[in-house]
């Protein structure tokens, strides 16, 4: 298959956080679409390093999570920072392109740009980027915005919307994860609410928490301890904004740990946000949020040296390819390497990783110049991040262009950001299934 018609198909997802001018970079300067869409069939061919999905997985995951919260009676809205696609937003959506949370105003632009509406920017409220944030609501049936202080709520106030939008403000509220927030058991809390709510051209349409503090649980019943204390403080906190006079507003409590073993007064939630599960990692396994079996990214790699004298292993990932989250602490170093518990990623430089036996003296006959490796990553937010083409899979084989027997194909362009000239190159992908 020439090239040509292999960048028309759904050879690979391609990514959005880089938006114009990192796609325009390469397709002016490196041709890196045309390098990257290499006519082949199976992952095992690809030119490495490359990072690849499963979409069978990817599915599995998107649905288990659905059908939990629709079962809780709860809004799933689901996190976009992982993957910043439109195929696993679609997916995580179950193709309503509603109701979603992003990190960056990259993010909520390449969506919005798409179709999808009601967006919550969720990051505390950067006063440098008010007036994007501005049109982002004006252009936008609703797009929300996060707030801790009342100095970003005063930035609001100095730009009105126009056409008599109202501001739509969700509240953080820290939980005793204490990255970002307002300490939930503060009258500084309850003070902003108030402040927020009496505020003309603004509305409090939520209080949000991240229980990032669930990623240092380890195991189940850890976890649902974490769950049960931020949705008893956040239910607690919308309580005691009624009792001053404030109703109304949505509670929405997140991360993927907790939602993946949700306690049952979730159910009294207005919605939940986690992100990672729709790739989970190495990371979330330790955790106990799933299995192994869950995570659906690899990162494939190579073997490019061998050097007895050192009893060593060369790859060709560093730490361009896969992230240095996690530290090298796992058994097998910065990943881990499927089928391989003997062996371990011990370091990486920019573009090189070196392996070494767990113990004892490396077999190189069982690892021939040239052969593959699969990493499993300790953090697959982290690594994607660092990868602009996705190689999407089902059981080895990279997806075919076919659309479902019964169902039209989804045409969608193959790079959503860029040039005129390469939004005319569409991919046909088939029609996604919940």
């Amino acid at each position: 298959m020439a090239t040509g018609a292999v960048n028309r198909v759904c050879k690979c997802f391609l990514k959005a956080q880089f938006g114009l001018l990192f796609f325009r970079k390469y397709q002016k300067d490196y041709n890196y679409f045309t390098m990257a869409s290499t006519a082949v069939e199976l992952i095992k061919d690809l030119s490495t390093p490359a990072f690849v999905v499963d979409l069978d997985i990817v599915k599995r995951n998107a649905s288990v999570m659905l059908a939990r919260f629709q079962k809780l009676g709860v809004q799933l809205r689901p996190h976009m920072k992982t993957h910043k696609t439109l195929e696993c937003a679609d997916i995580m959506t179950g193709g309503s392109r509603r109701c979603i949370v992003v990190s960056t105003l990259a993010e909520a632009s390449f969506f919005a740009d798409h179709g999808y509406d009601d967006i919550l920017y969720a990051y505390p409220l950067p006063f440098d980027k008010v007036e994007r944030c501005a049109e982002l609501s004006e252009k936008l049936s609703l797009f929300h915005v996060l707030v801790d202080s009342s100095l970003a709520l005063q930035e609001l106030k100095r730009r009105p919307l126009k056409q008599g939008k109202a501001w739509h403000v969700w509240m953080k509220l820290d939980c005793n994860n204490g990255r970002a927030g307002v300490p939930h058991a503060e009258p500084a809390a309850l003070q902003l609410a108030q402040e927020i709510s009496e505020t003309e051209g603004v509305e409090l349409t939520g209080i949000y928490a991240h229980c990032g503090n669930s990623y240092g649980c380890k195991g189940e019943e850890q976890i649902k301890a974490v769950a049960q204390e931020t949705t008893t403080f956040t239910l607690q906190f919308v309580e005691k904004l009624k009792a001053v006079g404030v109703k109304g507003p949505k509670s929405s409590i997140g991360s993927t740990p907790s939602c993946s073993h949700p306690v049952p007064d979730m159910a009294m939630l207005s919605e939940v946000h986690p992100g990672n599960y729709i790739f989970y990692d190495v990371q979330q396994s330790l955790i106990g949020s799933c299995r192994l079996e869950d995570v659906a990214v690899r990162v494939l790699t190579r073997v490019i040296g061998h050097y007895p004298h050192k009893n060593q292993l060369l790859v060709d990932c560093g730490w361009t390819a896969l992230s240095h989250d996690g530290g090298g602490r796992l058994p097998t170093g910065y990943a881990v390497i499927e089928g391989h518990p003997d062996i371990k990623l011990v370091s990486m430089t920019q573009e090189h990783g070196r392996v070494e036996p767990v113990s004892g003296k490396l077999d190189f006959s069982q690892f021939p110049l040239g052969s593959m490796l699969s990493l499993m990553p300790y953090h697959a937010c982290a690594t994607a991040v660092m990868h602009p083409v996705y190689y999407v899979h089902s059981k080895g084989k990279i997806v075919a262009s076919t659309p479902a027997p019964g169902s039209p194909p989804v045409v969608r362009p193959a790079i959503s950001r860029s040039t005129d000239k390469m939004k005319s190159q569409s991919q046909v992908l088939p029609p996604l299934h919940h």
